[in-house]
């Protein structure tokens, strides 16, 4: 894109593929942080009203409806959470790579051509992986009483 990349916010093929990206990065992202805050507050503070997760996780989504979400990746996103809802192990979600599922969606839906995520691949996990450090210190600082 070089330094005319703004010109591309004015493509709509291109803004389509970003949105696209966006929205099924952000369903992944939102379970991530969602069973990280539960299995955290589990283990930390004997948390025992896990059923909230998928209330709150709905709730979300069901915000997001008025926000423009497309309704089949709001679909997919609670098929998605279901299903990894069934298998999580709450006692050790929050210290297992809680983030590594987002961060690999991240890899996944950028819209760029495949041939050059394979060469940035390790990069954008890496660089994933410590956005969300700083988020989970954020969160435990917020908790401390």
């Amino acid at each position: 894109m070089g330094t005319r990349y703004v010109l591309h916010f004015d493509n709509d093929e291109f803004m389509s593929s970003v949105n696209l990206a966006k929205w099924n990065i952000y369903s992944v992202a939102l379970q991530d942080l969602t069973f990280f805050t539960f299995s955290y507050l589990k283990v930390n503070f004997n948390y025992q009203d896990i059923h909230k997760a998928n209330e709150i996780f709905n709730k979300i989504l069901d915000d997001e409806i008025s926000n423009k979400m497309p309704l089949d990746i709001i679909d997919e996103a609670r098929k998605s959470f279901d299903e990894r809802l069934e298998k999580i192990n709450w006692d050790v979600y929050y210290q297992d790579l809680p983030f590594n599922p987002s961060a690999l969606s991240l890899y996944k839906w950028a819209p760029i051509a495949d041939e050059l995520k394979t060469l940035d691949r390790k990069i954008v996990l890496n660089s994933m992986i410590l956005k969300w450090d700083v988020v989970k210190q954020e969160f435990k600082d917020l908790i401390q009483f």
